[in-house]
């Protein structure tokens, strides 16, 4: 059976590069070592293989449904996966030992999800929501909150989820019409609908614990009026709450994921008569977005793993497939009586793994070296290395998520095109990828979204430093590769030419003193950026496989080579339109349409 991931590649990042090994000189991780690591990467490439990939294309297959009685439906073996996974107690593997958590590091628990993620997107949805749900509440809930809620979800009794979206306000949230009213109690009535709710509901645990966005009183319009609430599908004295599954999405991908539309309290479920779903309020009224965004900063990274993960699967079966399938003969052998060779055997093929191979481990180093940046921001004692962490992470965040999930969904089209017609069937498992790997553009913040936040905020913010940050940081890269070989060495002038010309173009682009005209092509300004900062990633792979030799090595060079010859030079006409502020889009007219 082909792996879904490279264990390989996983432990180069890891250890030869990242080296989160060092990690467990901090307190946090003192009782960790590298085996310890091992342990838990061990572990979850076991459960993967054995309970999350077998049912990956029966759960698409036989997607959940809706009962006459408003309960859903759906194949037994999630539920079955799900409870291994959580007897295992990864769900609150990066969690207090407080709260029986193992207070791993965030980059050996992102690299521990990615087998679920890669085996079966579906399935690890549930656990990754509810985690992203409990670190919220652990992180501004009160104490009994935190018991009443975070407790059983890292115990996998509870599910979570986040309840942004509504039928009229996808990612406008200023928009949104749920609204709350704060109850002699201190709970709150909570009343309207919300729509796309990943995991809302299902039979899976005794209880979901949706956190969802409302207008309280007093906040004034827009986004300032918005606060957060717990609001459990059951009440803690067993009361079922006046939540109601109203229907269920179909999607193209994903298929096992419930997907839903939710109304909260519209009577279905009347609690003592009164109208609306009862909740809790999470910290403070009005400031429910900023908490929000602790969640959606976190599931946006998780999004670029996922994307990461369906890329780099898609990658190992059409590798393999390339590997053994026969089909046609070397140019320039003109004897039809001569055996076909492998796939891998033609050049073409190789271009289209080989650009696989550059997208998905390049984003996979990305996504890693976020994650150590988030263990060097929660551990750190240095006051000022922590703003500059924070400060780095908020810029690579939208390039963390929207990067891998164009990049990575272009590895699974490729993933497809080696298979030829057979991938285009259901019987081989790159078509399904691509479907599951579809979504990742688009939830938690479309491309456009993620484009209008790095341009119009993130380069911006305290005077361009994050900016200047991550150019300092790509120039200590090129300063240590420009010295190794001629390869690392040219590589390294055409990143610096790169970033010297996006720096240029970033100026330029907000000196006119027009925000519609130089956020007009923010989605571009993103693509060029991510390419630059996914060839970083590749200069500073070469820098940690410098003088090392074998097959994984130079495999490795080839890649990085690939992209710098293949990819990178993408990047020199992308900056040209942006410096010519072009208004095509702006100057079109809806009606011309």
């Amino acid at each position: 059976m082909t792996d879904v991931l490279s264990r390989r590649d996983l432990d180069f990042l890891l250890y030869e590069w990242l080296d989160v090994e060092s990690l467990t000189a901090r307190k946090r991780f003192s009782e960790h070592s590298k085996d310890t690591f091992d342990a838990v990467l061990d572990l979850c490439a076991d459960i993967a293989r054995k309970h999350f990939e077998p049912h990956n294309k029966i759960s698409d297959a036989v997607e959940p449904k809706m009962r006459p009685d408003g309960t859903v439906e759906m194949i037994d073996e999630v539920k079955a996966a799900l409870d291994i996974y959580a007897s295992a107690g990864l769900i609150a593997g990066q969690f207090d030992e407080s709260l029986g958590g193992m207070q791993l590091p965030a980059t050996v628990a992102r690299a521990a999800m990615a087998w679920f993620q890669a085996a079966n997107a579906s399935t690890s949805a549930y656990p990754f929501l509810t985690m992203a749900n409990a670190n919220l509440i652990a992180t501004y809930g009160t104490s009994t909150q935190i018991d009443d809620y975070v407790r059983p979800m890292l115990e996998g009794r509870f599910f979570g989820t986040m309840c942004l979206s509504e039928p009229q306000a996808g990612s406008s949230l200023a928009d949104i019409t749920t609204r709350a009213v704060k109850r002699d109690d201190g709970s709150y009535r909570i009343s309207g609908t919300k729509m796309w709710i990943s995991a809302g509901d299902h039979e899976l645990t005794e209880n979901i614990v949706h956190l969802v966005l409302a207008k309280a009183a007093g906040g004034g319009a827009g986004v300032k009026g918005i606060s957060l609430f717990i609001v459990p599908k059951v009440l803690l004295d067993g009361t079922r709450n006046d939540v109601t599954l109203v229907g269920l999405n179909h999607k193209m991908g994903n298929r096992g994921t419930t997907n839903t539309l939710l109304e909260f309290g519209d009577g279905t479920h009347s609690v003592a008569g009164e109208p609306g779903a009862i909740g809790y309020l999470v910290g403070e009224e009005h400031r429910g977005l900023s908490y929000m965004f602790h969640m959606m900063n976190e599931a946006r990274i998780g999004v670029g793993f996922l994307a990461i993960s369906l890329g780099y699967v898609g990658y190992m079966k059409s590798l393999e497939y390339a590997k053994v399938r026969t089909q046609g003969r070397p140019l320039g052998v003109k004897d039809p009586s001569s055996p076909p060779v492998a796939l891998i055997e033609h050049a073409d093929v190789r271009r289209m793994l080989l650009a696989q191979k550059s997208y998905v481990e390049g984003a996979l180093a990305l996504g890693l070296y976020c994650s150590r940046l988030v263990d060097e921001q929660d551990t750190t004692e240095n006051d000022r290395l922590r703003a500059e962490t924070t400060l780095l992470l908020d810029l690579l965040t939208p390039i963390a998520k929207s990067w891998p999930s164009q990049w990575c969904l272009e590895a699974n089209n490729l993933a497809i095109q080696v298979h030829g017609g057979y991938g285009y069937t259901r019987d081989y498992d790159v078509e399904q990828y691509y479907r599951d790997n579809r979504l990742n553009p688009i939830h938690e913040g479309t491309h456009g979204i993620q484009g209008l936040d790095l341009l119009g905020r993130k380069v911006t913010m305290q005077g361009g430093a994050a900016l200047g940050l991550l150019g300092s940081r790509i120039a200590d890269t090129v300063q240590r590769a420009r010295e190794l070989d001629a390869d690392t060495a040219r590589f390294s002038v055409q990143l610096e030419t790169s970033w010297k010309n996006v720096l240029a173009v970033t100026a330029m682009l907000w000196s006119t003193g027009e925000p519609d005209v130089a956020l007009a092509n923010s989605s571009v300004y993103l693509e060029a950026m991510g390419h630059i900062v996914i060839a970083w990633m590749w200069l500073e792979q070469l820098t940690a496989v410098y003088g090392k030799s074998g097959n994984f090595y130079d495999g490795k060079r080839q890649a990085a080579r690939y992209f710098f010859v293949y990819e990178l030079p993408k990047v020199a006409p992308q900056l040209d339109l942006l410096s010519s502020l072009d208004r095509t889009t702006l100057d079109m007219d809806p009606a011309w349409f």
